[in-house]
């Protein structure tokens, strides 16, 4: 667990041009504090230790307005930027190196028992008010856009937007960057309908050069 701890905090450093001292970061990051709290509670509960994990937890969301159930399951690396409004559901399962933004979900879609909220796997990237609901799997090294809405699994090396998630394939299969420029986040929807338009005006262009073809033939005699 302490190794893990000292993970947690490296990575602060890491990933946000803002921390500049370690005293700042121990005392201001809400969403280092979070997931400090976090693995004690997981400890506890993983020892069976009844109520306190709970408790543990409930305080650290009213200290810093992140939700992670005591059962979650988080690997090492793990970075929640700001924190504010971030809930990790009961049987959640986050692998190394994953980088939460504001307001993400992993979430469940039902009130049935057993496995029900998401896996993510390592080098993941959730981007702000990102919301990834079930019990689906999101491989290694995928980015999910901010405020999509993911309900189906997600290949590694991929990157997902919209609302529902719509997959767009990585280039060339490359890991991407830990942190994301949500403004240029491709969208897939418009680039789909920007092909179509462009179709749509070729066709056009085609059709007037036949029809100003057909006006220049020649016209036959009539008998």
């Amino acid at each position: 667990m302490f190794e893990r701890i000292r993970r947690d905090f490296q990575v602060v450093f890491e990933r946000d041009p803002a921390a500049t001292g370690r005293l700042e970061v121990l005392l201001t990051y809400a969403g280092f504090h979070a997931i400090l709290f976090h693995r004690v509670a997981h400890g506890l509960w993983l020892k069976r230790v009844p109520v306190m994990p709970r408790l543990i937890a409930a305080l650290a969301r009213w200290l810093t307005g992140v939700e992670i159930h005591p059962a979650a399951r988080i690997g090492s690396g793990f970075f929640i930027d700001h924190g504010m409004g971030v809930v990790i559901g009961e049987t959640s399962e986050i692998g190394d190196e994953v980088t939460l933004f504001q307001g993400v979900t992993l979430g469940g879609t039902g009130k049935e028992r057993g496995k029900r909220h998401p896996t993510l796997g390592n080098h993941v990237v959730v981007g702000a008010g990102a919301k990834v609901l079930g019990a689906i799997t999101i491989g290694d090294h995928v980015k999910i856009g901010a405020n999509s809405v993911v309900l189906r699994s997600v290949p590694p090396h991929a990157t997902v937007v919209g609302i529902p998630g719509k997959i767009i394939k990585a280039a060339g299969g490359q890991a991407p960057e830990i942190l994301m420029d949500h403004a240029n986040i491709p969208d897939p929807i418009a680039e789909r309908l920007e092909a179509q338009e462009r179709m749509i005006l070729d066709l056009k262009k085609r059709l007037e050069e036949a029809l100003g073809e057909g006006l220049h033939q020649p016209q036959k005699d009539k008998p």
